[in-house]
């Protein structure tokens, strides 16, 4: 019995492990390239106009990441809306993956997407309808709230490790997006897994500060609230860390130090009016 078990966990193993490879046709998670292609022209065509259009983009430091290995690349963001963030992100990743240098004024690059590029979403707003399930095959990595489900306040056991696991066959296969706050509340503290997600896969940790989306937009990011703003998009220097030597504490804060969500921060802008 369990001569039949020690294989049937080999056969498991090699089965999964064929799985958390790209190939020509299919990313990481088996989705199939042309259809990621056709989303992200689709999506990115019309969403154009929000960001080069009727609203504009502001952006900064692309400089730093032209030259960024194809892999192993975590982006730390803070958030504002649920779609918006990330519909931007793609634009300026497919840009820069073109030659283009903070701009994304000539949306040829759509044409040539960057499709090893996914982002964190919670599973129960990617659940929600036939469009959210479509913005989750252009490259979203579902995972579960541990401390919050829908509005409601929750403290639940969840699989963690299984989570943490879909963000490194990411992470390994391209560049991801995360949220450290998991909200789009401002100055909402960081969820530490995103550590452990460091520590365990160690890519080049890269912030975004972003401002500006939530007044162009509702908070899920779909409608537009009011036209004529100037969003901003910041990208700055990858952040130092020393895996070893710093704690769990010390990285957190300067992921959020980072993202400009600190206590700091917010105190700052409350000086500021």
């Amino acid at each position: 019995m369990s001569f039949h078990l020690f294989f049937f966990k080999k056969y498991l193993k090699i089965k999964n492990s064929k799985k958390k490879e790209s190939n020509f046709f299919r990313d990481a998670f088996g989705n199939f390239h042309f259809i990621k292609r056709f989303l992200i022209f689709t999506l990115g065509f019309i969403s154009y106009n929000r960001y080069n259009g009727f609203n504009q983009l502001h952006l900064e430091g692309t400089e730093y990441i032209k030259d960024l290995p194809d892999k192993k690349v975590l982006f730390v963001s803070n958030h504002q809306t649920y779609f918006a963030d990330v519909f931007a992100m793609f634009h300026v990743f497919c840009s820069v993956k073109n030659g283009f240098i903070n701009s994304i004024k000539n949306p040829i690059y759509l044409l040539n997407p960057k499709i090893n590029l996914y982002y964190v979403a919670a599973r129960e707003t990617m659940k929600k309808c036939f469009l959210t399930k479509l913005f989750t095959y252009s490259g979203g990595i579902t995972v579960k709230r541990t401390w919050k489900k829908e509005e409601e306040q929750i403290n639940r056991s969840v699989s963690i490790i299984s989570d943490i696991t879909r963000m490194g066959i990411a992470i390994n296969d391209g560049w991801l997006i995360t949220f450290p706050q998991g909200t789009t509340k401002a100055f909402a503290p960081g969820r530490r897994g995103i550590v452990h997600v460091i520590r365990k896969y160690n890519p080049i940790v890269v912030p975004i500060v972003i401002d500006g989306f939530q007044k162009a937009y509702d908070k899920k990011g779909i409608r537009i609230k009011k036209k004529g703003v100037l969003q901003k998009m910041k990208f700055k220097k990858p952040i130092q860390l020393d895996l070893k030597k710093e704690t769990t504490d010390s990285i957190m804060k300067k992921i959020m130090d980072s993202i400009e969500q600190s206590p700091k921060y917010r105190r700052y802008k409350l000086d500021q009016g």
